[in-house]
């Protein structure tokens, strides 16, 4: 079993190096210019001169991938950060308070668990915009409820143990015991949450990209590429598979670090190990 999840945490972790390796070459350098058009060389197949051949206008697909990772990834990021501070704040207050804040918070957090995040997500985009902002603003909350409920069910466990109580005891104050005591004791779950849920981001991301609802065109992104490829799929499946297949490896990757994580911050998980 030991074996298992260190070979499912090496293969993981050497997907995502390389997704982070690739996303910040793609930032500062590409080998074509992603947004550059040449008629004469569009729809050309795998060559020598395009290594993933081009797109429907030209422009170089390598390219593409590595700026649409470097877009993806950041969004990803941010979005993530963000979902994690509203949700940490939510759900370390609320537990910890207990009583009617936490009835009430929890009741209105309940009430955005009852959508999917992509619905939800969805409706927010309606109101700020299809852009790249308005999609990192959207994924953050959607997704916030979550982290609250999970950090909340973790804070509820943590304090009512005899370290808490000994932190009151001698005087410290309700804000630094739940900084100094109940946090950090939230980390294990946070950090395998955390690797999930940039999964997810990615995913989401993708697909609002795919439904004409996130960063417009011509910025490239994995997911709009793959809305382009339809009208060409018959002709040219490069375009279709090549950001099909960098989404399905970044996931893979993402879902076999966060299991490896799961199993050795997890105290139920590793006693079976």
């Amino acid at each position: 079993m030991k074996r298992f999840v260190a070979a499912n945490a090496a293969i993981g972790s050497v997907i995502i190096g390389f997704l982070v390796l690739v996303a910040v070459t793609g930032a500062v350098w590409t080998p074509y210019d992603p947004l550059g058009i040449s008629f004469r060389d569009k729809l050309a197949a795998p060559n020598a001169r395009h290594w993933l051949g081009t797109d429907e206008f030209g422009r170089d697909v390598a390219s593409r991938l590595m700026a649409g990772a470097a877009s993806s990834v950041w969004i990803s990021i941010t979005t993530v950060t963000i979902a994690v501070s509203i949700g940490v704040v939510i759900g370390v207050t609320s537990g910890y308070s207990r009583g009617w804040f936490d009835r009430i918070v929890m009741s209105f957090n309940d009430a955005l668990l009852a959508f999917p995040g992509i619905l939800l997500a969805l409706g927010l985009l309606a109101v700020l915009g299809a852009n790249k902002y308005g999609i990192i603003v959207a994924l953050g909350i959607a997704y916030s409820p979550s982290v609250a409920r999970i950090v909340r069910g973790t804070v509820l466990s943590i304090r009512e143990r005899e370290f808490i109580a000994a932190s009151r005891v001698i005087g410290n104050s309700e804000a630094y015991t739940m900084m100094r005591h109940v946090l950090p004791n939230c980390l294990a779950a946070l950090t395998v949450l955390t690797t999930s849920m940039f999964g997810w981001v990615l995913l989401a991301e993708s697909s609002l990209s795919f439904l004409g609802l996130g960063v417009p065109p011509p910025a490239p992104t994995w997911g709009n590429m793959l809305a382009s490829a339809r009208p060409y799929i018959g002709q040219a499946i490069w375009l279709a598979v090549l950001p099909g297949l960098c989404i399905s490896m970044t996931l893979l990757g993402i879902n076999l670090l966060g299991d490896a994580l799961r199993d050795r911050l997890d105290p139920r998980m590793r006693d079976r190990t």
